[in-house]
């Protein structure tokens, strides 16, 4: 059945949200030409048996395109679809395939915007493609990003672009002006960008000036601790409530406004700070925070709302330093990561480094300070001059945040002396043997000079002779002898010369013994004198 009708060229799918559109071009020069198209749909990509069917939309279609939404259901899923001239009876042999995945070639539409001038400002109300639909494309709102183009409605147009929330305020506009703007939704994690909504124009109004509304708030962090400031100019009685969102709430779709909460410890307080530091529990999230003002006659004041992104948000102090000097003259840094209690949450998400700065203290040379960097909290500088005072400082910093500190506060120390340390440990050295060998003579000669006392008294060296041991024993033994007297050591000196007369010997041996004993300071009284002259007779009778 078939003739020589050419087949439709360069077939195309267009996909906007999940309208479906099949378009074609017919280069031949025949009339009254229909066009229908077919299909095969590879559920879960099963591609055995899969027939061709008629693609529903597409059938006897006189135009060169067709809408075929009713019959796609499944976006993830392989489509294949072919199409063919006809003619009464007559059909072209079918087109080139054209093979799809609807997700992958969707395009996003555009969404639907709300608008409200309310005191020099404009609300917007974004919804997302689709939002009315059962079966729709984009399943997932959440990662949806809305861009904002606004201009004033004026001969010389200037286009402003930023990005905007699901629900959001456009401030910083000039009274009594109108505003033309669009809206544009966009999906970054996939690539993807939709269309422009349908140009909207509004007419901005007067600003109110209400006194006592908290005015320039400012988030100061340091070091994980997060402080909220704000300027009162109101003169009365003014009290304050701070309050934050969560980042994600302001992603959804609808009103947030009943979602906003009030800071523990920042509630009905009359100063213009707070420690909002504890609604900090995540580091990955993103907070939003305003300062609600409450005057005496019970009015309230809403500020501008403040965005924190806590590692972003967050400044890095300075750190702590010691400094300490080795015996071999290595300069050793201890460095304590800023934070205190939270340096751990700090050391983990910015993966700190330092940079020390080191100098000659001596030196006004700028290019004498010498630079180190490192990841440890712990350094060490060498190469340094023996006598030297030298001076360092660290500063905190941050590669993947671009975040640095400032410098620490200057520690000084000087280096010993090259050659004196030496010297005074041998002079120490010295000392110590000399005092060590004096302490052993002195005691030496104490235990010698004992030891001679205990011998002279315990052991003398002389002996009596054997021929008067008995002459002493009688002399000892004498009833004249006094007994207090103490005993003294008798020596006498034997002649070798030979008497005849032996008794003229021993009396000789006798009267140098008594006068030894004199000359020792052994006396007594004149009743002794008699008593000795009366013993001298008695030993003459007996030798006799």
């Amino acid at each position: 059945g078939q003739t020589n009708l050419t087949s439709p060229q360069d077939i195309q799918v267009y996909v906007v949200n999940t309208n479906f559109t099949l378009r074609w071009k017919y280069t031949g020069n025949d009339t009254n030409v229909t066009f229908s198209a077919e299909y095969q749909w590879f559920e879960d990509f099963n591609t055995d048996g899969i027939e061709w069917k008629e693609l529903p939309g597409c059938q006897d279609v006189t135009h060169e395109e067709c809408d075929f939404s009713s019959a796609i259901t499944e976006y993830y899923d392989e489509y294949h679809l072919r199409i063919r001239t006809e003619r009464k009876e007559e059909v072209s042999p079918w087109s080139s395939t054209f093979e799809m995945i609807p997700y992958d070639i969707a395009q996003i539409g555009p969404p639907e915007i709300e608008l409200q001038s309310i005191n020099g400002v404009i609300k917007i109300k974004v919804s997302p493609p689709e939002a009315n639909k059962v079966q729709r494309m984009w399943v997932d709102y959440i990662s949806f990003k809305y861009n904002l183009v606004i201009w004033e409605k004026s001969s010389n147009t200037k286009f402003r672009n930023q990005s905007i929330f699901p629900t959001d305020v456009i401030d910083d506009l000039a009274p009594d002006t109108t505003y033309c703007l669009k809206v544009q939704a966009t999906r970054p994690l996939e690539s993807k960008e939709g269309f422009f909504s349908p140009i909207h124009c509004v007419k901005t109004t007067r600003k109110v000036n209400v006194l006592f509304c908290a005015t320039n708030v400012t988030v100061l962090a340091l070091n994980m601790k997060f402080h909220l400031h704000w300027t009162n100019r109101y003169k009365q009685h003014v009290s304050y409530n701070v309050q934050y969102l969560r980042g994600y709430l302001k992603k959804l779709p609808g009103d947030y406004s009943k979602k906003w909460t009030n800071v523990s410890g920042c509630e009905n307080i009359t100063d213009t700070q707070c420690n909002f530091s504890s609604i900090i529990s995540t580091v990955s999230g993103t907070f939003y925070l305003r300062v609600q003002a409450m005057n005496e006659y019970n009015k309230s004041c809403l500020s501008n709302e403040v965005e924190v992104v806590p590692l972003v948000t967050n400044e890095i102090g300075p750190p702590g330093v010691k400094v300490d000097i080795s015996d071999d003259v290595l300069l050793h840094i201890q460095i304590y990561p800023p934070g205190g209690s939270e340096s751990e949450v700090m050391r983990d998400h910015y993966d700190l480094s330092y940079r020390i700065l080191y100098w000659d203290n001596s030196s006004n040379n700028e290019e004498e300070i010498k630079m180190k960097e490192i990841k440890q909290t712990i350094g060490t500088i060498s190469d340094l001059a023996p006598s030297t005072l030298y001076c360092v400082k660290v500063q905190t910093f941050s590669v993947d945040y671009n975040k640095s500190s400032g410098f620490s506060k200057e520690e000084c120390i000087k280096t010993p002396g090259g050659k004196i340390l030496p010297l005074i440990i041998l002079a120490t050295f010295v000392i110590a043997l000399i005092a060590v060998l004096l302490v052993a003579a002195l005691l030496g000669f104490v235990l010698y000079q004992a030891y001679n006392k205990i011998k002279y008294v315990f052991f003398p060296s002389c002996q009596p002779p054997l021929n008067i041991e008995g002459f002493g024993e009688q002399l000892f033994n004498s009833p004249y002898w006094s007994t207090t007297e103490e005993p003294i050591e008798n020596c006498s000196i034997i002649e070798t010369i030979i008497t005849e007369d032996l008794s003229q010997i021993y009396f000789k041996d006798y009267k140098h013994s008594k006068q030894s004993s004199r000359d020792s300071g052994n006396y007594s009284n004149e009743d002794d004198t008699s008593g000795s002259k009366a013993s001298e007779e008695t030993l003459e009778k007996e030798i006799i």
